[in-house]
């Protein structure tokens, strides 16, 4: 789930960020984290947010 989860953060958030510098891309980072887990749906993880992901996965351990 770490490397799916890594490819569709970097495509969709990371290339399409504020990257001039590294303070800029530190200063974003808690933000990008939030909708990413939150509220990006991921194929491979069967169109969930990671955040749902981990919710059924609780559901059913």
């Amino acid at each position: 789930m770490t490397e799916v989860c890594a490819k569709t953060f970097k495509r969709d958030y990371v290339q399409r960020g504020d990257c001039l510098s590294a303070k800029r891309v530190m200063e974003q980072l808690p933000a990008w984290f939030k909708e990413y887990i939150e509220n990006t749906p991921d194929k491979g993880l069967k169109i969930m947010s990671p955040r749902e992901c981990i919710f059924n996965r609780s559901l059913t351990t």
